[in-house]
């Protein structure tokens, strides 16, 4: 026969610490002889996503026929000492090449992005920088020749892990070098020499597209005439690569990585690069958007609360992790997350303003008050150490926005307003700081 010692349960408003009473150390009573009752769940069923609205980038899955693609057929070398036989690289481009060739804009691409900025006649689908690009946009497409790449270690149509490697007839995986900023910025390079292109009017980034960009003005002086950065930073962040080596380490905690050979498999480690997503989606937003757009609302009023996602924050973060996973690539965001995490201007150089004393030409820096993967103090450091290393052409925006990091994506009026006026204005002294109203 077992037996429980019963404790004692306090009045309704009295200090809440259980005691045991003298009965409990006097007596032994048989668990026959108690009221019990439990009332547990019933079990946990599968988890429901429901469908989100709001203000989201857009970014699509591309098939082979949406995208040009350039074949660089020599060997490739890697800042890090990797060496591919070869490489290749999706594109997009809009508007014409003029004659003298220096209306071509470089637009580099975040993390997430693929080549499809803006809808064309092979992909009418909208792009992720649909309402920026085209006629008499921030990017005006009647002056300027828009070239968009996605990213040497990207999964949609340039050169990357998934890739088949022509010496083995299977994707590389991890095998594939370590990539950095610098390759991604070389690799581009050299398609605008098999486009013809000797001088940009213009590179253009934001987030790791930024870093590309400033990257671009210093190891190509002679080839870039203007440079925008936006929310991005000279060096990555102890904050940042911290977030980031969590989303690689969900990933690599997925038995169904497999050491990156899981291409074979029926299996990919989808679950690991959700909870990557969710991870990022939280780095990439504010929480006085959150806080507006959501604040503690339930996903339903009338569905019992069980250990699935109750509010609609929760559901937001699991959408975003369900849909991102069926368009990426898992060893991909190892890749070039890890290339933006070893990002550094100052790389072998005395101190950030001597490394920047080769970006001479007019700069535009842009940042969010409210991004936290960027802060937009590391914007605010940037424009400073460009104008202490001497250059006078420096022009910097600041917002006030609720979007947090992806503001670069979604505020038109303030992205876009200032992007057209650096871009179509010959700028000869330093912009100073203005504020933007949120947006």
């Amino acid at each position: 026969m077992f037996f429980i010692k019963r404790a004692l349960v306090l009045p309704r408003r009295s200090v809440c610490v259980l005691k045991w009473s003298k009965l409990a150390y006097s007596t032994n009573i048989p668990i026959e002889d108690l009221d019990l009752e439990f009332k547990g769940l019933d079990g946990i069923s599968k988890c429901t996503i429901q469908s989100i609205e709001g203000p989201e980038p857009v970014y699509l899955k591309l098939k082979e026929n949406m995208y040009k693609s350039f074949h660089y057929e020599n060997k490739f070398t890697f800042k890090l000492g990797g060496v591919l036989p070869e490489i290749k690289l999706a594109y997009e481009t809009w508007g014409h090449l003029n004659e003298k060739k220096d209306n071509a804009i470089l637009l580099f691409t975040g993390l997430s992005a693929n080549s499809h900025a803006k809808r064309n006649a092979n992909n009418l689908q909208p792009g992720w920088w649909e309402d920026f690009i085209g006629e008499k946009m921030a990017i005006d497409t009647e002056k300027f020749y828009v070239i968009c790449v996605n990213h040497l270690g990207s999964c949609f149509g340039s050169s990357g892990p998934y890739s088949i490697s022509p010496i083995t007839k299977k994707p590389y995986a991890t095998t594939f070098p370590i990539i950095t900023v610098d390759d991604m910025v070389k690799a581009q390079f050299l398609l605008l020499d098999h486009l013809g292109v000797d001088r940009l009017h213009a590179s253009v980034g934001s987030s790791l597209g930024g870093m590309c960009s400033l990257l671009s003005g210093l190891k190509y002086p002679l080839r870039v005439s203007k440079v925008i950065a936006i929310s991005t930073c000279a060096r990555a962040e102890p904050s940042s690569i911290a977030m980031r080596y969590l989303q690689r380490k969900a990933i690599m905690l997925d038995p169904k990585w497999n050491n990156g050979f899981y291409y074979d498999q029926k299996e990919h480690p989808i679950n690991g690069l959700r909870l990557a997503r969710e991870i990022a989606t939280v780095t990439y937003r504010s929480g006085p958007e959150w806080k507006e757009r959501f604040g503690r609302k339930k996903m339903s009023d009338t569905e019992p609360i069980t250990l699935c996602p109750s509010f609609e924050i929760e559901n937001y973060l699991n959408h975003q992790g369900e849909t991102f996973s069926t368009k990426y690539d898992p060893n991909s965001l190892l890749y070039l997350s890890k290339a933006m995490d070893l990002f550094d201007l100052a790389e072998g150089c005395d101190s950030m303003v001597d490394a920047l004393q080769h970006l001479k030409c007019p700069v535009l820096i842009m940042g969010s008050q409210t991004d936290i993967l960027f802060p937009v103090k590391q914007q605010r450091d940037l424009s400073k150490w460009i104008k202490e290393a001497g250059n006078s052409q420096v022009s910097y925006f600041e917002m006030d926005s609720l979007y947090g990091h992806d503001t670069f994506l979604l505020n038109l009026n303030d992205v876009g307003t200032a992007l057209k006026g650096f871009l179509e204005t010959k700028l000869n002294k330093t912009g100073e700081i203005s504020k933007s109203k949120k947006k």
